[in-house]
């Protein structure tokens, strides 16, 4: 059973985070990416409060977060000549690597499979933490399983509330999407995850196409690959075509999600724009802050969102929207 904390406290004490790291308990930690709930990666019973606190299933394998290549080292068998040039060129920052583990590496951390999913962190706070502990930190998205993931403290404030001691505020996420999630099958790089790291700029690095394969109904091979996943609790569908959007509807209490400003819009609605400019940056910063406000509005049952040009970021951000939406399929 997960514990329950009369108070959960948010703030920048570094070492404050550290002791209740130590003491084996889950505390919420900023990334460049998203807000992760970080615990112990080398202790089961620490992983174990993050499967509970989240209600997460344990066939869902978690990233573990380290410093730096040479830190990774000591928890993977092997690390390809071109994963880890990856490494060098995208760390620290949003790409996670599969790697075979260590027996060091608890099977729980990886759902019973044989590779370990690693990544270094761009926040200068949870680089800082990572120095300050002598242990790697397992960190899926700070948020109940299934549910918009959190880039703000606030955010993890609202969802997990008496349920871990204590938020490390490191502000907004600058980059508002979870990591990239790469490997290798045989030969061939494969993305089990679109994010971070647009899929573009990891084939020009190693001069080679990319496999992409980002979707399992169940027993994933990476973190983040379930089809349905980071979903609001309200209604969400996609609008289908960017060429015909609506100007009427029947929707009484309707709120679009747009990747850019539009000049006709549907009467009665309420709309939030991810990018005034059409920015991909900026919409992939905002997305999962403006599901939660729509999701906490009286005034909105349903969320037609539209998707984003399908390149670069654009495609991890309608890669969450579609996930979002297969909810309600």
């Amino acid at each position: 059973m997960s514990e329950t904390f009369f108070h959960t406290q948010i703030g920048t004490d570094l070492e404050e985070a550290a002791r209740w790291l130590e003491a084996g308990q889950c505390v919420a930690i900023p990334t460049e990416t998203v807000y992760g709930l970080a615990a112990n990666a080398l202790e089961p019973s620490a992983v174990v409060r993050i499967f509970e606190t989240k209600n997460r299933p344990a066939f869902d394998p978690l990233i573990v977060h380290v410093p730096d290549a040479v830190a990774a080292e000591a928890y993977a068998e092997a690390f390809p000549p071109l994963l880890r040039r990856l490494a060098d060129r995208f760390w620290p920052g949003p790409l996670t690597i599969l790697l075979p583990k260590k027996a060091v590496v608890p099977d729980l951390v990886t759902s019973g499979l044989p590779r370990v999913a690693l990544r270094a962190p761009a926040h200068p706070l949870a680089r800082r933490l990572l120095a300050r502990l002598p242990f790697p930190l397992a960190a899926p998205s700070a948020n109940p399983f299934g549910y918009v993931s959190p880039t703000t403290a606030q955010h993890v404030y609202e969802q997990l509330q008496g349920k871990i001691p204590y938020i490390l505020d490191g502000g907004p996420c600058t980059i508002g999407i979870e990591s990239t999630i790469i490997g290798m099958e045989d030969d061939a790089l494969v993305v089990y995850r679109l994010g971070g790291v647009p899929v573009e700029a990891i084939e020009k690095e190693v001069n080679t196409p990319v496999v992409v394969r980002s979707h399992s109904a169940s027993n994933p091979a990476a973190p983040g690959m379930l089809t349905t996943h980071y979903a609001p609790r309200k209604r969400l569908l996609l609008w289908p075509s960017a060429d015909h959007w609506p100007t009427s509807t029947q929707e009484p209490k309707l709120g679009l999600l747009l990747f850019k400003r539009r000049q006709q819009l549907p009467a009665h609605t309420r709309c939030i724009v991810l990018s005034e400019t059409g920015d991909l940056a900026e919409a992939a910063q905002n997305l999962f802050a403006a599901l939660r406000t729509f999701d906490s509005a009286d005034d909105v049952e349903t969320i037609w969102a539209e998707q984003c040009p399908d390149t670069g970021l654009g495609r991890a951000i309608n890669d969450r929207l579609r996930r979002a939406a297969a909810r309600m399929a």
